[in-house]
């Protein structure tokens, strides 16, 4: 045999190898995207059994949802506006979540981080223009939010505790310190209805996108989302991130600096659900007060977990929880529900997709065998 020939039967099979690599992540892929679809089905049907039991229509009630999310003009831009924090507090979720954290307190780092906006924009009123204003406004709320939710990061790393129960609890203390100072020193008391800030005003409100009624926090979402994903799958960081999801201690025998990946992490997902608080302060309520707890952190939740805490997914997922929050009054006053009804659809659906977990890997048509082909 001569030496060409040797070398060529002694050396790797490159394209066989490939071909079993591209095998298995579309196979992984479409496994991702048929499980969470199954949860999806199963919750509904759920759902469904749930309406007939108090005499409601399936056939109406998922009618009407798409109607009001998606059924015109005005619909699909009320659905884009509230995808817009679903997108920033969901993305406060997959971040952690790539390093191996389950953070549940982006409610918190949303209120927290609008108050704190609302607040540093009062004494710039009619001294600073509106433009460094709301940069201002942008930089504080997500700051804030980063420091929250980081809080929560350095506690899991530097002290043991675990980040789920903290990051909960932390919410309810960010809501409380909110009303504390709402209710207290700075309130409007030219509003004795209901306590809030002094509102920032109409020159001091962000704009929508042209031609549009959506506000600018939904282009940063997307944008923020994007960046993400190339900063978590296309970069050292985050490929170390994974690595330290994936295993801690082997990440830290190689000498990666694990507390500091970690708070990172939940820095930047806090510095998200931050600035979605700014958006609602400076696009929706023009102030602070407890309209700002509206769920939007826990809705984050079930949509990261839809998307497998994929940026790219969490984009999607939220327009379509989006647009069924946005059905939630038409379904009120057409099938006479409680806008709570929505929260039971949620609520099933995360339960559904919290076992559906338990179905990855179990079935062979996803999984490859040793010679490329289907195990």
């Amino acid at each position: 045999m001569s030496e060409a020939s040797e070398l060529s039967a002694a050396a790797p099979d490159v394209s066989g190898e490939t071909r079993r690599d591209f095998i298995l992540r579309a196979r992984r892929s479409a496994e991702y995207l048929v499980i969470p679809l199954i949860a999806l089905a199963a919750s509904a049907f759920l759902f469904s059994l749930f309406l007939l039991a108090v005499g409601k229509s399936p056939a109406d009630f998922f009618e009407l949802v798409m109607r009001g999310g998606f059924g015109g003009a005005f619909s699909i831009q009320n659905t884009l506006q509230r995808s817009a924090p679903l997108i920033l507090t969901a993305l406060a979720v997959a971040v952690p979540a790539r390093i191996g954290l389950v953070m549940i307190g982006g409610e918190g780092a949303l209120v927290l981080g609008g108050f704190a906006s609302a607040a540093v924009a009062i004494p710039m009123l009619g001294v600073v223009p509106p433009v460094p204003t709301l940069l201002v406004m942008a930089v504080v709320g997500a700051f804030v939010g980063a420091l929250w939710i980081g809080l929560a990061g350095a506690l899991r790393h530097y002290r043991g505790v675990n980040e789920t129960i903290s990051s909960l609890l932390l919410t309810y203390i960010g809501v409380a310190i909110m009303n504390f100072f709402v209710e207290g020193m700075l309130r409007d008391l030219t509003n004795p209805n209901k306590p809030s800030t002094k509102p920032i005003g109409d020159a001091y409100m962000l704009g929508k996108i042209p031609g549009t009624d959506v506000h600018w926090g939904l282009i940063v979402g997307v944008v923020v989302a994007l960046l993400l994903q190339v900063l978590m799958t296309r970069t050292t960081f985050g490929f170390a991130a994974r690595m330290t999801g994936g295993n801690p201690r082997a990440a830290r025998a190689q000498g990666l600096p694990v507390g500091a990946l970690m708070v990172t992490c939940c820095a930047l997902a806090g510095g998200c659900a931050g600035l979605a608080g700014f958006f609602e302060v400076a696009a929706i309520q023009g102030r602070a007060n407890a309209s700002l707890a509206a769920g939007y952190g826990f809705t984050g939740i079930l949509v990261s977990f839809l998307a497998r805490h994929n940026p790219v997914a969490i984009i999607f997922v939220a327009v379509l929880f989006g647009g069924i929050v946005a059905a939630g009054g038409l379904i009120q006053r057409r099938m006479d529900m409680p806008d709570a009804t929505v929260l039971v659809l949620q609520g099933l659906t995360f339960v559904v997709l919290l076992v559906s977990e338990t179905l990855y890997g179990r079935f062979a048509i996803f999984r490859v065998d040793e010679k490329g082909g289907r195990a």
